[in-house]
């Protein structure tokens, strides 16, 4: 038999760490909350419970650990489609995530909140004051047993609400996500670590370390600053940023945090920033100069030191190859070059090293044959900025894609001459634009001018040598000069590229019986 105990009565002590105010409701809504509950059977008529409008109005406090579901029977209705509930904001969300890992850790996944009509208190887990046998007033199904609080206490509620409101145990969760390679996850429980306790420095080396693993390294130097302004003597943030500078290629940085870091960082890392140091120094030099093969040697070195997510370091060994003749590898090494969002890039490096970037990228894909993309890049180049290199490369870049255009339209229309002209006036600015002269090339074979053809054609081979169309044309023009030796060196190549084509093994074909019979 339940006994009635007084609402005075002294607080339960427990997780204290989350609590909800519940108000009175009126018995008929109280009564329809719980249709199939059975009413108390009272000892006596005496201790009737009188109705509830009697009553004066009662608070309980309840704590959120010691909430678990007891779904109610709903009334039948017409089928529906299946919701998946999700969990909510704030206070209810904090809730349904509680009740989502307490259902979680005994085997179901399924989340329901909690609603006034599917709460069961249990004891002992929190800060409850009320009645110690049941509740019937507000709520109209709160119950508590002293029997039911020691056999049906979940302390998976306690513990999964402590640790998403401890810095430590979510720091501790990180540090688990991240050394299994999770770094998503990391980086999560590492931002919430970080607004509970802002001051702890750990928490922001730990969240830079997460960003650098995900290439995002401008940020994680954001993240280190923060922990080396809260504490200025902390080593190991010293010794990530000056890691991070040094893979972006800012290497008086790297250096000078190096030596903060004291005794975690050794003369090998200082030496290894040192010599970054000398050979940017060295490659901005060579490139006054315009020795090309000591720039791609320096800029080599200078990745190979540690830049190797340096945008600019990048750049300039791109710009060496392009100069030497060497486009395919310039392509490539911007290709596989690090991404840096161009706002971050001007921010961290500058306005003048975004625009040199660009610059490079324009005439990398100007020799790739990619002319509006080179346009577009250069005209961002130039924006805002003061540049007499970069004013000289957007014009060069607009000559030559303008030239081009022109050639392509006079080709259309069968105006060979004319066309060849034009895509001359665009080799003028860059004589070594490999798809200008493939162009050229095709003018020249369509006026029977094989001689002039394969000179273009050779040219674009020693800048392009995987260059198909520069090899078929080659190829073609061999063959009209009957140079059958010659003809089927590069009909042999094209079948090894396309063994499925047709034609080039017709050619080849031709090409060899024409050698027999000489022979």
């Amino acid at each position: 038999m339940k006994t009635e105990v007084s609402c005075d009565q002294k607080k339960i002590k427990g997780c204290n760490l989350l609590s909800l105010l519940f108000g009175r409701h009126n018995r008929s809504s109280s009564k329809k909350s719980i249709p199939n509950r059975k009413p108390a059977v009272p000892s006596s008529p005496a201790k009737t419970r009188p109705p509830s409008s009697s009553h004066p109005q009662r608070r309980t406090h309840l704590n959120a650990s010691q909430l678990v579901v007891h779904k109610s029977k709903p009334a039948a209705a017409p089928e529906k489609r299946k919701q998946v509930t999700t969990p909510g904001n704030g206070l209810s969300g904090e809730l349904d995530m509680m009740i989502y890992d307490y259902q979680k850790a005994k085997g179901n996944s399924k989340l329901v909140r909690a609603s006034s009509s599917n709460v069961m208190v249990y004891g002992q887990l929190g800060n409850i004051w009320g009645m110690n046998s049941g509740i019937n007033g507000g709520m109209g199904n709160i119950v508590r047993s002293k029997a039911e609080q020691k056999a049906s206490t979940p302390p998976v509620l306690c513990r999964a609400l402590s640790k998403r409101t401890d810095p430590e145990k979510l720091k501790e969760m990180g540090n688990e996500e991240f050394n299994a390679g999770r770094l998503s996850e990391a980086l999560a429980l590492y931002n919430k670590a970080i607004m509970l306790d802002p001051e702890k420095a750990s928490y922001w080396n730990n969240k830079a370390a997460a960003l650098a693993g995900m290439g995002r390294l401008i940020e994680a130097i954001k993240e280190c600053k923060e922990a080396v302004k809260i504490d200025p003597s902390y080593s190991r943030a010293h010794y990530r940023l000056a890691t991070l500078y040094l893979r972006l290629g800012e290497a008086e940085k790297a250096v000078h945090h190096y030596k903060q870091s004291r005794k975690v960082a050794d003369t090998n890392d200082i030496t290894r920033a040192t010599n970054l140091q000398m050979h940017i120094l060295r490659c901005s030099e060579a490139r006054k100069l315009k020795e090309w093969h000591s720039m791609l040697k320096e800029s080599q070195s200078a990745i190979s030191s540690g830049a190797d997510s340096a945008p600019k370091v990048f750049a300039l060994h791109a710009e060496a190859l392009l100069r030497l003749g060497r486009h395919e590898e310039a392509h490539s090494v911007l290709k596989n070059a690090p991404k840096f969002d161009t706002d971050a890039i001007i921010n961290f490096f500058g306005s003048a090293v975004n625009g040199y970037i660009l610059m490079i990228q324009a005439e990398v894909d100007l020799a790739s044959g990619r002319f509006n993309e080179a346009v577009a890049l250069v005209e961002r180049a130039d924006k805002h900025q003061n540049n007499r290199e970069i004013s000289a490369v957007v014009r060069r870049v607009k000559a030559v894609a303008s030239a081009r255009n022109k050639g392509n339209e006079f080709f259309k229309f069968s105006k060979y001459s004319d066309a060849c002209t034009a895509y001359g006036e665009g080799l003028h600015h860059d004589p070594l634009n490999a798809i200008l002269l493939c162009n050229r090339a095709a003018c020249h074979s369509k006026l029977g001018q094989w001689e002039k053809a394969i000179e273009d054609c050779n040219t674009v081979l020693i800048l392009k040598p995987s260059y198909a169309k520069a090899r078929l044309r080659r190829a073609d023009c061999f063959a009209k000069l009957e140079k059958w030796e010659a003809s089927a060196q590069d009909y042999q190549i094209l079948t090894r590229e396309f063994p499925a084509d047709e034609d080039v093994a017709k050619a080849l074909l031709n090409a060899k019986s024409h050698l027999q019979r000489k022979s």
